[in-house]
């Protein structure tokens, strides 16, 4: 099937790109966190904080609209252009302005100053959300991965010297800003974007319907995602923050960096065949599986791990962490799949289903952060968060299957029971050598591993899924 070598070959492209920009990162970050102090990373982690959240404002919802509308032409994509430039303008001044509340708030000015630097990142950042969406709609992955490559590593090399030279936290304002403008340049040149004469805002209301529902889903989402550290740390202090922020990146490491390289092409090669649902249905069950039986490894694994995991990432300090990241483990391998469905959402233009299963999902997980709040307990707030993602999980792909594909529910989850049976498999292994104790932290977690692998290969092969797995992924 074509579409399937198409997205095989678009995440093969966006693997590389993403895991050398990790792997760039990790270097460039490592010799900065020997350059810079902690303070100095901090002050940027307050103000990138609002930063997401006005790139959000500016983004509404236009980059997956262009994606998804195949009919429109030069035209009234230079008018889309020109109304985010003006857009980006106005946030960005707007983004200045409430630096001043941030500065108040902190009670520190350093951040009128900064949020006046940073502005221009905001600026470029909105700017280069039509050229991205072009090339992303010619499923130009190869080029948007150079592109990021190329800027990341130049950027990072300057930034260093910048921090040998004792800029202190400006060198990470200059990265922000370096980036985003040169990511933008380049994303110009190459979808080679025409800026024609003239202005219609017809071209906007052609996307208006699609890209509303986006961006009300994004601004619920993004509240939803942080509602939890914003509350955690007024009401049950900064060092329980600290505790729950670790465990909970930590959880979601596997999550961002497995199904981010996935999610980015599922759209834009999928959408071409959006009045073909059945093609999208049979696609994406064999993406769901692949990750799928990566998460449910990762997942049984870092429940049963939890404690070498925290002991060798972080150290003993942090062992209040280790029962917050055991329980929330148990929602990797449902975050990633459940990740992925926002792209079919938008391929297959339900963006209003998308919106809808994300306000269902915000009383979820709202509810259960608010519960765990009021026990004044991160172990009932994590509980609370596992059943909210399994009811999430079962809302939005009920949504998903019966109302966009109009398939059964049930015969969709009957796909999906070997991968329970392998978990289970998995879970009575380690259960078997629970007694065995290992002092050495980094052994014991080797250990688990091979245990894991071993338990996990006898469950492939019992259920026969191997042979599937096999076929998906060497089907070309």
């Amino acid at each position: 099937m074509r579409e399937y070598s198409n997205l095989k070959s678009g995440i093969m492209i966006t693997f590389i790109s993403k895991y050398s920009n990790i792997f760039a990162q990790l270097i460039i970050n490592s010799v900065l966190a020997r350059l810079l102090m902690p303070a100095d990373f901090g002050i940027i982690a307050v103000i990138t904080v609002f930063i997401s959240f006005f790139n959000m404002l500016g983004d509404m919802g236009i980059g997956p609209a262009i994606i998804q509308n195949k009919s429109l032409d030069e035209d009234e994509i230079s008018d889309i252009f020109k109304f985010s430039v003006i857009g980006a303008i106005v946030i960005a001044i707007g983004f200045y302005f409430f630096s001043y509340f941030i500065a108040y708030f902190y009670n520190d000015k350093i951040y009128i100053r900064l949020g006046g630097l940073l502005s221009f990142s905001v600026l470029f950042s909105i700017c280069n959300i039509v050229p991205n969406a072009v090339l992303y709609k010619a499923q130009k992955f190869k080029q948007v991965g150079i592109i990021n490559i190329i800027v990341n590593v130049v950027v990072g090399i300057f930034t260093i010297s910048l921090a040998f030279k004792g800029f202190s936290y400006y060198s990470l304002v200059f990265d922000s800003i370096l980036k985003s403008l040169f990511i933008f340049i380049l994303c110009f040149r190459i979808c080679k974007l025409k800026i024609n004469r003239g202005y219609s805002y017809g071209s906007i209301k052609k996307i208006q319907n699609y890209s509303s529902f986006q961006f009300l889903f994004n601004f619920i989402n993004y509240f939803t995602r942080n509602l939890d550290n914003i509350l955690i740390g007024k009401f049950l202090g900064a060092s329980t923050l600290g505790y729950y922020d670790k465990s909970y990146k930590l959880m979601l490491y596997p999550v961002q960096n497995l199904t981010n390289v996935i999610t980015p092409v599922l759209h834009p090669v999928l959408s071409e065949y959006q009045n073909q649902k059945d093609i999208i249905y049979e696609t994406y069950i064999k993406v769901i599986k692949v990750l799928a039986y990566l998460g449910i490894f990762i997942t049984v694994y870092c429940f049963f791990s939890a404690n070498e995991i925290i002991r060798i990432m972080y150290g003993p300090n942090w062992d209040a962490s280790i029962p917050v990241f055991r329980i929330l483990s148990i929602t990797i391998v449902i975050q990633m799949v459940l990740s992925s469905i926002g792209s079919i959402f938008q391929a297959t233009g339900y963006v209003n289903k998308l919106f809808s299963t994300g306000v269902v999902s915000a009383v979820f997980t709202v509810s259960a952060i608010v519960i765990g709040i009021m026990n004044r307990s991160l172990i009932i707030l994590s509980l609370g968060l596992v059943i909210a993602f399994i009811l999430n999980f079962i809302q939005c792909f009920y949504v998903l299957i019966t109302h966009v594909f109009e398939k059964s529910f049930i015969s969709f989850l009957l796909q999906l029971k070997n991968i329970l049976i392998i978990g289970v498999l998995m879970v009575g292994g380690y259960i078997l050598i629970s007694k065995v104790v290992i002092n050495n932290m980094l052994v014991s977690a080797i250990f688990k591993f091979i245990i894991g692998i071993i338990t996990y290969a006898t469950g492939l092969y019992i259920t026969k899924e191997y042979r599937l797995l096999k076929k998906i992924i060497l089907r070309r």
